[in-house]
């Protein structure tokens, strides 16, 4: 099996990033298949404030008997001398579940952002992420992610990604996903963007791809908003603790309605 000795060019990002594939070999043996950088160091668009989206595949489910040592696994890379050590997120997918998106298949050993313990979650059992993985996916071990993952059509990308534009719409508009913050509202406001952009074009692009398409195709009045939202992006975990400012938050609400009327006229 291959192993990618530079896969970013962060010497430092590499050299977590090498600590948890080694960690990974070492704990989990034949059953470790794959170790993938997907998100937006494999799309691209990164910048020190992203998150480091990784995918782990498996020939089988991890065993509850070694969730221990792989939770201690994540504790001492999280302890690491790196910044990025403490923003990995990710999940662990059993093979015949990678392969493509099925319904009924159960929730995945998760780690958070900032996180060092791992959980059950449907977070990256999506089409999205295996599309990105797919497509752009960096393999820090493993064969490329096209011998491991099935094709996802740009419908079925599109129908998820309005699915969720939908129920997260909801979850915003009636108050159970608060955006009161100047990491939510900004994050909300790129996130639509991106949303469409997937809708017009049948594909994942980065996130200053999509906030480029929607100031250069949306309606003008949007155009402000987006820009303050791409300027707020740094330093998110002091950004959450912020309230963001009254009139941005009634306007990502009008800019998440709009949203939904476009998502819903294309379908």
């Amino acid at each position: 099996m291959s192993v990618i000795l530079s896969p970013t060019p962060d010497p430092t990002l590499n050299a977590v990033l090498a600590e948890l594939t080694a960690g990974l070999r070492a704990l989990l043996g034949e059953n470790l298949l794959a170790v993938y950088l997907q998100g937006s160091f494999g799309v691209g668009g990164w910048d020190i404030h992203s998150d480091v989206d990784f995918l782990v595949a498996v020939e089988a489910d991890i065993p509850d008997s070694q969730i221990p040592a792989l939770e201690a696994l994540h504790r001492h890379v999280y302890a690491l001398d790196s910044e990025w050590a403490n923003h990995l997120e990710g999940s662990y997918f059993p093979s015949g579940v990678l392969k493509r998106l099925e319904t009924g298949s159960g929730p995945l050993l998760y780690l958070d952002n900032g996180s060092r313990e791992l959980v059950r979650s449907q977070h990256d059992n999506s089409q999205v992420v295996r599309w990105v993985t797919r497509k752009y996916a960096i393999s820090l071990f493993g064969p490329p992610a096209t011998e491991l993952i099935d094709p996802v059509s740009a419908d079925n990308l599109r129908a998820e990604v309005r699915g969720v534009m939908h129920e997260w719409g909801g979850e915003i508009v009636g108050g159970q996903y608060a955006i009161a913050n100047r990491w939510a509202q900004p994050f909300a406001v790129l996130s639509y963007c991106r949303m469409l952009h997937t809708l017009e074009c049948g594909r994942i692009e980065s996130k200053p791809a999509g906030a480029a398409w929607a100031q250069a195709t949306l309606d003008a009045r949007w155009r402000d908003l987006i820009r303050r939202a791409w300027a707020d992006r740094p330093h998110p975990s002091e950004k959450v603790r912020l309230p963001a400012a009254p009139e941005d938050v009634v306007a990502t609400l009008d800019f998440i309605r709009y949203a939904l009327e476009m998502g819903a006229s294309g379908e």
